[in-house]
């Protein structure tokens, strides 16, 4: 589906609102309006950007190009591809994947996927589950505790240091890394599932579609059935938002023990107390030592190395 966004003059975008004003349905939170002609949505909003999602999008936009200010948004979205999700999926029963520690030098990649019937999905609304990266740490491992308490079906990976390192050295780039993780993760929680009701499976995108279906096909694996990509899943869909508690939870649990174990509190992140952190580690158990707790091609290796001989 495509998805084009043009940024309007004051003065242009009242043009905008009455040529659709016959063809809108309703008027979103902080929009003007959403209307829908030829298949296509239109959402105009107040700071003058109007987007145009669907199969016309670009024919639609393009009798505006004359209307348009200097600073024109027109380039395709990382959504605009054959994957994106109907807008019906997130009230239906589906799966949803997110992942944490990407990009934090230390600690592992987890992922988790997350099954929500519509009953579920609505009680996890209420509760008031959103993206983790929106809440502190406290907050995550309560709401984790209280979708395990739920008896909700997900399923969780935990991609350590030492084997990221090695996979990393094969040639494995974390992207592929990624796709294995969310996919292994979708195949354990289908078996659990059984034949329950699925309208489909959700993946927070991380790489475009193509990219993932290339990673997986090369280890033997396959994109399931009415599997569907998004950036910024976590916004719209529950599925996504409670797989992303789920991973983010093990992530900070895991990031505690390395914590307890090496005697100093292990940042998250990649800055530059990260680096002097990892700087204090090599000092104290050696170079090798980063090969079990952190992704030592990130550059903080580098420059840890720099701080240590600065000392």
């Amino acid at each position: 589906m495509s998805n084009i966004v043009l940024q309007f003059t004051k003065n242009n975008l009242s043009k905008v609102k009455s040529y659709y004003e016959n063809y809108i349905t309703k008027v979103p939170p902080n929009s003007l309006f959403l209307a829908k002609k030829n298949n296509v949505t239109i959402i105009a909003y107040k700071s003058g950007k109007v987007m145009f999602q669907g199969g016309q999008a670009q024919q639609e936009a393009e009798q505006w190009q004359a209307f348009v200010s200097d600073s024109i948004i027109a380039k395709p979205s990382v959504n605009d591809h054959q994957y994106q999700p109907p807008q019906a999926l997130f009230h239906q029963a589906h799966i949803g994947t997110d992942e944490a520690g990407t990009g934090d030098y230390f600690g592992p990649i987890t992922v988790s996927a997350v099954y929500l019937t519509e009953e579920t999905l609505s009680i996890l609304k209420a509760m008031g589950i959103t993206d983790s990266k929106t809440l502190i740490d406290d907050r995550i491992a309560e709401f984790a505790k209280e979708i395990v308490k739920q008896k909700i079906p997900y399923t969780l990976l935990t991609l350590e240091n030492a084997k990221y390192n090695k996979l990393q050295k094969k040639g494995w780039n974390q992207g592929k890394m990624k796709a294995m993780l969310h996919q292994h993760a979708i195949q354990k929680l289908l078996t659990k599932i059984g034949n329950s009701s699925l309208q489909g499976i959700l993946i927070d995108q991380f790489c475009q579609p193509p990219s993932y279906i290339k990673h997986i096909k090369e280890e033997g694996l396959r994109l399931e059935t009415n599997t569907f990509f998004m950036t910024k899943a976590e916004s719209y869909s529950t599925s996504v938002a409670a797989a992303s508690i789920i991973a983010r939870a093990k992530f900070v649990k895991e990031m505690d023990h390395l914590s307890a174990e090496y005697g100093v509190t292990i940042p998250k992140g990649a800055s530059s107390k990260v680096d002097q952190t990892a700087a204090y580690l090599i000092k104290k158990h050696g170079l090798e030592a980063l090969a079990n707790i952190a992704k030592t091609h990130f550059a903080n290796t580098d420059k840890a190395l720099r701080y240590v001989k600065k000392r």
